[in-house]
């Protein structure tokens, strides 16, 4: 298992302990790409992008959540809201999480939530 999947898997269960329910994991669109987890927290629709590092250098460069730019959380916006119009939610309170997941050379990996990240 790469080190994306491992901390997706993480990540869900992390959320899951929270009282998150999965809908769907790892959903392709034609042109922006993948939505990483889409989760149910209550009555509203989250979009999860989980973001993993390891080893020593895991906080180079703003960590996990350093690769979150302004191109990057467009691209999840877009996919998020062709999720919603292609499965009829529109009526959906929805809204974009983050889940940053730093796996250190020893010891227990680091989980944070970030969420409502953005607007949808």
């Amino acid at each position: 298992m790469d080190i994306g999947s491992y901390g997706e898997n993480l990540a869900r269960k992390f959320l899951e302990k929270k009282g998150f329910k999965l809908i769907e994991k790892n959903f392709k669109t034609p042109r922006w790409g993948e939505i990483d987890l889409v989760m149910r927290d209550g009555d509203t629709l989250v979009f999860v992008e989980v973001k993993t590092r390891s080893g020593s250098a895991a906080m180079l460069y703003g960590g996990p959540l350093g690769s979150i730019n302004y191109h990057k959380m467009k691209s999840i916006q877009r996919a998020a809201q062709f999720f919603i119009s292609s499965k009829n939610l529109n009526q959906e309170a929805a809204r974009l999480d983050a889940v940053s997941i730093i796996v250190p050379d020893t010891g227990e990996p680091e989980i944070e939530h970030f969420p409502s990240i953005s607007k949808l």
